[in-house]
Order: C-alpha cells, then sequence, then structure tokens
C-alpha cells in the first residue's frame, strides 16, 4: 500500500445505465424479476459503488498484487433510474484503519439524488485471497 492513502481522498465515476443493468436484467432466472420494471436494479447500483471506490484509491494500492474487496454496504435506493439515464456515483475515503476502508458515498441519476449510504472494504493480498479460495474450492468437492 501506497502511503498516499488518506481520508478525504475523493472520486466521481459516471457510468450511462444501460438495459442490461435494470431489474430484469439482475436475476434472469428469476420470472419475478423478469416481470418488474426497467429501472436501475439496487445490486447493479451496488456495483457501480464499489467501481467508484476501487477506481478512487486504485492509484494507491500496488495494484494488481493488492486488491479490494467489499465486506459492507449501507446504501438507500431513493428513486427509480431508466436505462438511458448517466449515474453519477461520488465517493469519499472517511476513515482508514489498517486495511480497512470506510467511504461515504451518494449517487444521482442527472435528475433525482438516488442514493446515499456507506461502504466498507478491505484491502487484500491477491495471492493469499486467491489460495484461501482455492483451498475451500477444493473442500467443497470433498
Amino acid at each position: 500500500m501506497k502511503t498516499n492513502l488518506e481520508p478525504g481522498l475523493s472520486f466521481e465515476f459516471k457510468f450511462k445505465i444501460p438495459t442490461t443493468k435494470t431489474v430484469p436484467n439482475l436475476f434472469p432466472e428469476s420470472r419475478m424479476f423478469r416481470e418488474m420494471p426497467q429501472v436501475l436494479a439496487t445490486g447493479f447500483l451496488v456495483g457501480l459503488v464499489e467501481w467508484a471506490c476501487i477506481e478512487a484509491i486504485r492509484p494507491c494500492l500496488d495494484w494488481s498484487d493488492e486488491q479490494t474487496l467489499g465486506t459492507r454496504v449501507n446504501l438507500s435506493h431513493n428513486a427509480p433510474t431508466p436505462p438511458g439515464l448517466t449515474v453519477t456515483v461520488a465517493v469519499r475515503l472517511e476513515k482508514v484503519d489498517g486495511r480497512r476502508l470506510e467511504f461515504s458515498v451518494s449517487a444521482h441519476d442527472g435528475l433525482d439524488a438516488i442514493s446515499t449510504g456507506t461502504h466498507e472494504r478491505f484491502i487484500i493480498d491477491s495471492t493469499k485471497f486467491a489460495k484461501r479460495v482455492a483451498e475451500k474450492a477444493a473442500r467443497a468437492t470433498e
């Protein structure tokens, strides 16, 4: 980890919402999801927040040896966003506690504020993490 990872780091991320990021596409295996409105799915909103946080701190990490994983999400989803609108996600690193990172987040679709909340991520050693995942996968097949 580089020394410039400090509270106050801010970043904005923009993403134009395609039809593929709407509720019917979240789990297409679910008939109920397929019958729901074509608006940005909360699950994809969470992904946008994670993406924004990763982009914000990536220059501060020894990527790809170090990466981050989301461990806690506390977001509102206050307004529907149809495809074609661009969502702007604003993130601010509020706290660095060892490898634990706390962000405040907000999102706007150009017409409405659609989300506010917090997100926690942990910095991981990619090689060690991959080894743990492989060991768990092996245990699952025993």
